[in-house]
């Protein structure tokens, strides 16, 4: 394709952090206070994020991998075990299980909303029941921020039995039926992203909440080297003192630090602005993108999404160029647009474990046409307008 827009000295990134004076200055509080790491900032992170989404247990981890890692633990994940996830999705929707040893499969999506398929999920059940090889736990993707539909989700697992947990790494903010995403109504446990491209950021970090206090307290054992101080939970009764602790089973330092923690809290703060000027850029989009040859966002998007993305497919019936040379062209006049995610089969990583080109027919559709748009806080209007014409431009 040839290169029909001039490269340019301003880059507009997909996405961004929006930091502003009030995070720093927290921030600075925590690295003049006593503590740095394990201190009362992470419980006050944890007591808002519960707050805030109405689930009764919530834990700070250092980010949403480490989270997602935690989640399958807590809920037994083994080897042997199988843990179903969507085909589009970042991998460490499925790295999770396959740290601990289990099997992983992916389910296709529906093109409207490009969250896993309903009826894909559906039929896959039905026959993985005839062949004995059901799941133990399913990991729905709210892709972009937009909920999939969880009641229907929970209805299957109720008759298939199996366990849930809510990717929920670009939802902070989302709504659902009447409540938000992370009340975890219709999942076992539900986890969040603070990465500073998410909805809100402390720096790294990732959250499992869950209205459980077993799987909380598996959950902050895992966090911590599977260590307690808790005389209840110790075996030895004898001589039990404040200082005493025991590793009472396996874990990790998936903690977060003070830090961090201060940091999400300041931004949580902003989340409805935050969430009001991802609005705003999307319905622009929705304005200037309407007539081109591109399809657009669900509508359901604006009811209930918490617009992490804006993702757009290119029509590529109507388009002389392919994806890839939209994207080049766009990315030299200076608009980073990325894209959000190719099929997780399509890594090496899941080619080595037996996974095939074109195992999910819509996944290898959303494959070949899906562009992420620049969508942060801070974008402003004359920079959107220049992307929107460096689109039109590259589509013409």
């Amino acid at each position: 394709m040839k290169k029909i827009l001039k490269k340019s000295n301003k880059f507009i990134p997909y996405s961004t952090q929006d930091i502003s004076k009030n995070d720093i200055k927290e921030v600075i509080k925590v690295l003049n206070s006593a503590y740095l790491t394990q201190g009362p900032e992470v419980l006050n992170f944890e007591n808002s994020i519960k707050k805030y989404n109405k689930c009764k247990f919530a834990t700070a981890m250092n980010s949403a991998t480490s989270a997602l890692h935690a989640a399958c633990a807590a809920l037994g994940v083994g080897k042997g075990d199988i843990v179903w996830t969507s085909s589009i999705t970042f991998v460490a929707s499925a790295n999770c299980a396959v740290y601990l040893g289990a099997k992983v499969d992916f389910i296709d999506i529906d093109p409207s909303t490009n969250n896993l398929s309903l009826s894909h999920l559906e039929k896959k059940l039905i026959k993985a029941k005839k062949n004995s090889k059901l799941p133990k736990v399913i990991i729905p993707v709210h892709l972009s921020g937009l909920p999939c539909d969880m009641e229907k989700i929970y209805k299957l697992s109720k008759k298939y039995n199996f366990k849930i947990i809510e990717d929920a790494s670009h939802a902070l903010g989302a709504k659902y039926k009447l409540g938000l995403v992370g009340n975890c109504k219709y999942s076992d446990i539900t986890v969040f992203s603070f990465h500073p491209v998410k909805i809100i950021t402390s720096a790294e970090g990732g959250m499992a909440v869950t209205n459980s206090e077993k799987l909380d307290m598996k959950l902050k054992l895992f966090r911590g080297h599977g260590i307690t101080r808790d005389p209840s939970h110790m075996k030895n009764k004898k001589n039990i003192y404040e200082w005493n602790y025991d590793q009472i089973s396996i874990g990790y330092n998936y903690r977060m630090s003070d830090m961090h923690a201060a940091l999400g809290l300041s931004q949580l703060k902003k989340i409805n602005k935050f969430k009001k000027n991802r609005e705003q850029i999307a319905n622009l989009y929705d304005t200037q993108l309407k007539n081109l040859p591109v399809e657009l966002p669900s509508k359901e998007i604006f009811k209930k999404s918490s617009l992490h993305l804006y993702i757009i497919k290119l029509k590529l019936d109507y388009i002389r160029f392919s994806k890839n040379d939209i994207m080049q062209s766009l990315r030299d006049d200076g608009i980073l647009v990325n894209f959000h995610y190719m099929p997780v089969y399509h890594h090496e990583f899941y080619k080595h474990l037996g996974f095939k080109k074109n195992y999910c027919k819509e996944a290898e559709k959303y494959n070949k046409s899906a562009i992420s748009m620049p969508i942060y806080p801070s974008l402003t209007r004359k920079d959107q307008n220049r992307v929107i014409n460096s689109l039109k431009k590259a589509l013409s």
